[in-house]
Parts: C-alpha cells; structure tokens; sequence
C-alpha cells in the first residue's frame, strides 16, 4: 500500500467493484465517472498505466478496459475491502440448520449452506479421527517391479496401493516383510511405525529396508486420504462464466474435487491459522484453482480446532460478501459441535 496514494487507492478499488459487479473490463471513462474523483480522464489513464506497470491490472487483448490480478485482487482484500455484515434472513437460515445435532449430519448442513448462500462450492472438512492403527499388512507381487501393498486397519477399513520398487522381490521375501512388519508393528499407527522402523533398519538385512520403507511411506499417505471432506455445490460453477468458458480448466478443477489430496492440504493451511484464510490464484500452489479463490476457516470442538471449511469459487467473486459467510458459518458451526459433544 506505500507504493500507492490515495487516489490511486480510490480508483483500484472502483475498478476493482465495478469489475466484480459486472464483469467487463472498466474504462478510465467509466471510473471518471464512478470514483467520486474530479479527475480527467487523461490523469486517470496515467493513473491505470502506473496501476498496470505494478502489476495491479492488465489489459485484456479485446478491449480498452482494465480488470483486477491476482495481485490487486490481494491487494483489495488486505487493504481496500468493506466486509457487509450478512443479510439477516441468511444468518437466520444459517442459525436454523446449525442447531447441535449429529456431528456428520451438521458437517453435510454447513457444507449445503455455504454453496446455497454463495452460489459457488461449500467444503467442510470433517473433524480428524484418532490415528488410524494397523492390523495386518500384506504384499502381493504384480510384476518384476510392481507389488501390491495391501493394509488392513483395526477398525476393518482396507487400502489398497501400489509400490514401485527398484528391483523384483520373491514370493518368501515378500512374506517375511510382511511377517516382520505385522509382529513388530500391528496396532500402531504410520507414524509410530515410522520412528521405530528408521532406527530399526540399521539391523535389518540391507535388501528388505527399501521396500520396507516404501511401504511405510505409501501406507501413510494411503491412510491420510481417507479422511473425509463434504464438498457441495460443485455443479454451481459450471455456471460461472469465468470458469465455464474454459472447459480444459473445469475438467482439471473437477479432477482435483476427486482426488481430495492436494484440496484437503490446502484446507489443513486453515486448521493452523487464525481466522478467515483467503487464497487468490496461484496462490494456493494447486494449478487447477489459479483462476478460482478459496476462502476458508477452522472450526473447534470446545476450543479445539478440529477442521475447516470453505467456500470456492472465481477470483471475481464479491468477498464482501463471501467472507462473513465463511466466518459466521464456522462460528456457528463450532458452536453446535460444542453444544452436541
């Protein structure tokens, strides 16, 4: 913001509604007339050239007019935003639906809520679980290079992955890893097994420690993708102009909903922060989102933060708006998780 004064500020923030508001690219014509400033058109494309040299706008090829980056539109909610507090038959609506109830039937209501009341996808991820133990590992061999890791949980959940490893493994190999795993490691979690394995494989034979390890590895990030997220709305941003029109995009936006990995990282950023967390762009470092904006919080359980959730759509979206939605819903959220536990 030092970089900017004051009028350059006002006319940022113009552009920036109005583009939100309507969608096309705004002339210095327009923001004379809209900004309140009694500038000349002249001195207001002055003003743009020096916004679009600081990387605050760009030019579209079709038209005259500027629209927002990524980095204006950071700017814009770091610095120029107003927050408008939420109408109040939605905080009523939201009030209504959060009542303390079944942990997972409230978790499905918050997301449905937060698609509803932006028009755009409403994700909550659920509550973390105790760390999942380990009852019984196996390994079956595919081909020379290929095994199949099999892992069965104690509380009878199977995950299934598949290990490359450098060099082909016998039959009886494959069984005395397996053995050796399953006596020394059963009913701990991966990240138990993983501790004592590294100071364990120093004394195991040299052959077994890569597949060992490899299983060790895949199994635990197998396990960290159970966990669950509730994702609502999604269809909402066919719908979107700004996303629909580029459907190579959407498709690799949709292939990101179903593999959750990279989706349940971003949003475990929230569990760790304080407060509304709002990714623009690139910013969240998932290639899919770079023309969408996350904008998320944690929820607690008595004071302890146990999830978050959110709210995804485009980068032209009106934060103004969506922000208090996010924050009001994981308040309320919290609460009703509070009140049933």
């Amino acid at each position: 913001m030092a970089e900017l004064d004051e009028r350059s500020r006002i006319l940022l923030k113009t552009l920036i509604e109005r583009y939100i508001a309507d969608g096309q690219p705004i002339g210095s014509r327009a923001l004379s007339k809209q900004s309140g400033l009694e500038l000349s058109p002249a001195t207001i494309r002055n003003v743009m050239s020096d916004l679009e040299e600081a990387g605050f706008i760009s030019s579209p090829h079709t038209s005259a007019g500027r629209i927002p980056t990524s980095r204006g539109y950071r700017l814009f909610v770091d610095n120029l935003l107003t927050v408008r507090p939420m109408h109040k038959a939605q905080l009523l609506e939201l009030k209504e639906h959060l009542q303390p109830d079944q942990p997972q039937r409230l978790i499905s209501a918050a997301s449905n809520l937060l698609s509803q009341l932006t028009h755009f996808a409403g994700v909550v991820v659920a509550p973390r679980r105790e760390a999942i133990r380990i009852r019984q590992i196996e390994f079956v061999s595919l081909s020379e290079t290929r095994i199949l890791l099999i892992i069965v949980t104690t509380r009878g959940d199977v995950q299934n992955r598949i290990l490359i490893t450098q060099r082909k493994y016998s039959p009886s190999e494959l069984v005395t890893a397996a053995n050796y795993l399953n006596q020394q490691y059963a009913g701990l979690d991966f990240d138990d097994i993983r501790g004592r394995l590294k100071a364990e494989l120093q004394q195991l034979h040299s052959d077994m420690s890569e597949l060992m390890t490899a299983a060790v590895d895949v199994g635990s990030k197998a396990v960290e993708e159970s966990s669950q997220y509730i994702l609502s709305g999604e269809t909402n941003l066919l719908d979107v102009e700004d996303l629909s029109s580029n459907m190579a995009r959407l498709r690799e936006l949709f292939k990101l909903f179903d593999q959750k990995t990279g989706l349940l990282q971003l949003l475990d950023v929230s569990n760790r922060a304080e407060g509304v967390q709002i990714f623009i762009g690139g910013e969240s470092g998932l290639a899919p989102l770079d023309e969408c904006s996350v904008i998320t919080a944690p929820y607690e359980v008595d004071g302890q933060v146990v999830g978050s959730l959110g709210v995804i759509g485009p980068t032209r979206m009106a934060y103004e708006r969506v922000i208090p939605i996010v924050d009001i819903t994981a308040r309320l959220l919290s609460s009703a998780l509070s009140s049933n536990n």
